[in-house]
């Protein structure tokens, strides 16, 4: 099962890393520098905003339903009429839920705006869905290019719009919402036709008492959902509430920017909890000690977590200055914080995997009522005296409190031993990058291809070639067992 998960992993994360920084870097990021920040925070606290209910387009039954192909492949053909039917009934309550409540504070211009994006997060919850049944059924090289089609489709659209010189009119906003309908459509024909030939679909099939199955057996997961949603989407929906419309709008722009490069390092961590939850599904279900699976995924995830969180702190600003033209230092601060925070999302997306997979969905109910309560307090008490860098500490600590109080679960659930020496051999990592970062910045090192005005540029390069080393030599990253498990027939 390891050789498996490393080798799917690695394809994974190559195609996302061959796709999906160009997206965020040469796309979204060249929007928001095109369109201004004030005009972009527009749009990102009505995106924010459309996922406060996107719950109501799945009610848990994704997760629930990988878990569940993951487990009983046969189910497939049994289930999948009767959710797809589901999912489309689902939507229209979502579409009906989202603008009552949108209507009350939105204007007309804002309301339009929603409609787009809850229709793309339809599509969002729909393709996540199809994709349940593929990685569910460990079919991970199609869902590895399913995972990047989407983002591939939106480069492609874009690119036009924004360099292929079709149209004299400056670039909008809303061309960019458009194109990433664009993509996600034909992602989810793409996925659907795959999963109905896995399936062997016939016809749509209603059937109450199925519904209400399936109902009793996600709502769980559902309630997961809602809650992890609410109190990571809070922040920037909070600053267009608390603040009058053009600072919100300003603030939230400013919090994009800083978020922009946590959101494209997130999306790789991600991919850990994607492949995770079938491989502990399955292993869990066949009574196979998951203990080294958990240490080496926790390791493969944190190692570099730690590198990126540090090395992001200390070169905010100039990694601010690289991308965008404007509010560098506020984005900067925003930046740095948001990052802090990336260890703890990094751990979550290991030890929350491993419960969810087991099935403590109580206790991860539990644990993210909590982060949401802890989310909108801190938002409250941050956003009026600290603005977007307020709302970046109140992600921070709600972060870091859950994911604690994760590991502290699943430890005493699956009866692990507390491994002191691993630990103390992270501490001793943290305490090596954090000396890499200051003796870099100290004395810089100038490279002769580098440009000027991107001279700290050598001393990141020398410090994470430091760190990666300081990781080898830790044996945190070990060349050789990876190549150990590659071999082996499990």
């Amino acid at each position: 099962m390891q050789k498996k998960f490393l080798t799917n992993l690695s394809l994974l994360l190559f195609l996302n890393l061959l796709i999906k920084p160009f997206w965020v870097f040469g796309i979204d990021r060249t929007v928001q520098n095109l369109v201004g920040v004030e005009s972009f925070g527009f749009y990102y606290i009505v995106f924010n905003f459309s996922f406060l209910f996107n719950i109501l387009l799945d009610l848990g039954i994704t997760n629930f339903n990988n878990r569940n192909i993951a487990q009983n492949h046969h189910l497939l053909s049994k289930h999948f009429s009767g959710i797809l039917l589901m999912k489309l009934l689902l939507a229209f309550l979502y579409l009906a839920v989202t603008f009552l409540v949108a209507i009350w504070r939105y204007n007309p211009d804002q309301l339009k705006m929603l409609g787009i994006l809850a229709f793309n997060q339809f599509l969002i919850s729909f393709i996540l869905y199809l994709r349940s049944n593929i990685s569910g059924l460990l079919m991970f090289k199609t869902d590895s290019f399913l995972s990047v089609l989407d983002r591939m489709m939106m480069i492609i659209f874009c690119g036009i719009l924004l360099w292929g010189h079709v149209t004299s009119t400056p670039f909008r906003i809303e061309w960019f919402v458009y194109s990433q309908t664009a993509a996600y459509v034909f992602t989810a024909v793409t996925a659907l036709l795959i999963v109905v030939k896995k399936a062997r679909f016939k016809r749509l099939n209603w059937n109450w008492p199925f519904f209400l199955m399936i109902m009793k057996q996600s709502a769980p997961f559902a309630l997961l959902v809602l809650f992890m949603t609410s109190y990571n989407r809070l922040d920037t929906v909070m600053l267009g509430y608390l603040l009058d419309k053009s600072k919100g709008n300003e603030q939230a722009g400013i919090y994009a920017s800083g978020f922009r490069l946590f959101d494209a390092v997130n999306m790789i961590a991600y991919l850990f909890s994607v492949l995770l939850i079938p491989v502990f599904s399955k292993m869990i279900k066949h009574k196979e000690n998951i203990e080294h699976m958990v240490k080496l995924s926790f390791t493969m995830i944190i190692t570099p977590a730690i590198l990126i969180a540090l090395g992001s702190f200390f070169y905010s600003e100039e990694l601010m200055a690289m991308l965008y033209n404007a509010h560098l230092h506020a984005s900067a601060s925003v930046f740095q914080v948001l990052m802090g925070g990336f260890i703890a999302v990094s751990t979550t997306y290991i030890f929350g995997t491993l419960l969810t997979a087991n099935g403590n969905l109580k206790e991860l109910n539990i644990i993210a009522c909590c982060g949401l309560i802890i989310s909108f307090s801190c938002n409250f008490f941050f956003i009026p005296k600290y603005l977007a860098v307020g709302s970046a500490y109140a992600s921070l600590i709600t972060q870091f409190t859950t994911a604690l109080v994760q590991v502290i679960v699943a430890v005493r659930v699956f009866k692990m031993k507390p491994n002191y020496r691993y630990l103390l051999t992270l501490f001793l990592y943290i305490i090596g990058v954090v000396l890499f970062n200051m003796l870099s910045r100290e004395f810089p090192v100038h490279i002769p291809f580098i440009p000027q005005h991107l001279v700290w540029m050598g001393g990141f390069m020398i410090m994470v070639l430091a760190s990666v080393l300081l990781a080898v030599l830790l044996r945190l990253l070990s060349v050789s067992a990876l190549i150990r498990i590659l071999k082996s027939e499990r």
